[in-house]
């Protein structure tokens, strides 16, 4: 039987993605053994201190035992933590040598959400691609620059590390996890049980942009705040760097240092941010929100929709308006 280790760090954590791997693990068990095979998980959850309090001491987590007695686990994984994320990892130091000791005799991670955060902090995912919560994306990519950081991505899977995007997307990964150490019946059994969309791929649709701005670049904030400014023009980005008495190729250089994001990118999500507040809250047509938000061919507008938002402008009203949904449901 194989050994997972379920983390329980210091400090003001998120209770649910411990107990949610928890409880989804052990229903994978349960489920392998009434249909006639071996468990293959014994879990335990582990942590630095004997018992955790959370959300002001209204809830209690009294791991099974500490890091320092898991000599050999075959999987660990991370949950999320507090948005203090530095007083996290200084709180939690001696967890972040033990993750690099586990990895390097061969042990399997998964993080959930800003658990990424602990993960990167080990160095063992330097030059590998990670994903964390999108709101989070701009405090990580400071803290951590040699990571490759994906934030549309729900999961990453690379050389043993398990990465997943924010808040309750970690049951589609504890899924994805237990098709890849289970067999997929067991997956989709856990994800019926637990009413799991199974084989989702990105968080694209739950994210909202607002801009990155968490830099010392005042050139470019200012051509942030023009970009925002004018949501309905197609901007040149040689006439933006030519305000600035810049030449292109290093106006772009400090852009995407600064934001991420090439100008143009960064010009398209803030009008694609625009046509999403639109298609959520009005009864405009496509055509007529696409006009409002500088495209003129509808094929280009739906391509660079998906790319962002990870659907297309259809899809996305009939999720989020309230009236397509009535509509659709009449």
């Amino acid at each position: 039987m194989k050994h997972m280790t379920i983390l329980v760090p210091e400090g003001e954590n998120n209770l649910s993605s411990i107990a949610g791997a928890y409880k989804i693990f052990s229903r994978a068990n349960e489920y392998r053994k009434n249909s006639g095979h071996r468990e293959v998980f014994r879990i335990q959850l582990a942590g630095l201190s004997r018992q955790q309090d959370f959300y002001g001491g209204l809830f209690t987590v009294t791991p099974h035992t500490s890091i320092s007695e898991i000599q050999k686990t075959d999987l660990v994984i991370i949950p999320s933590l507090n948005h203090n994320y530095q007083k996290a990892l200084k709180g939690n130091k001696p967890m972040v040598d033990w993750l690099g000791k586990m990895y390097s005799e061969g042990s399997a991670i998964g993080s959930i959400c800003t658990g990424a955060f602990l993960l990167a902090s080990s160095g063992i995912i330097n030059g590998r691609s990670c994903s964390t919560h999108w709101s989070a994306a701009d405090d990580f990519r400071k803290l951590f620059p040699e990571v490759h950081l994906k934030p549309d991505r729900l999961i990453t899977d690379e050389n043993g590390i398990y990465t997943n995007g924010g808040a309750y997307s970690f049951l589609n990964l504890m899924i994805y996890l237990v098709e890849k150490y289970y067999d997929r019946q067991t997956a989709i059994y856990c994800a019926k049980v637990f009413q799991i969309d199974i084989d989702r791929q990105t968080q694209s649709p739950f994210m909202i942009f607002s801009g990155q701005k968490a830099h010392n670049d005042e050139m470019v904030k200012e051509a942030q705040e023009y970009i925002e400014s004018k949501p309905d023009e197609k901007i040149s980005m040689e006439a933006l760097s030519s305000r600035f008495a810049i030449g292109r190729r290093n106006f772009d250089r400090r852009f995407i240092r600064a934001t991420g994001n090439t100008p143009l990118e960064y010009a398209q999500r803030v009008r694609i941010e625009s046509a999403k507040k639109m298609l959520e809250n009005s009864r405009k047509n496509i055509s007529e929100i696409m006009y409002e938000v500088g495209y003129s061919d509808v094929k280009a507008f739906r391509e660079v929709f998906r790319k962002i938002a990870g659907m297309s402008p259809l899809e996305y009203r009939n999720r989020y308006n309230k009236d397509a949904m009535v509509m659709n449901g009449a």
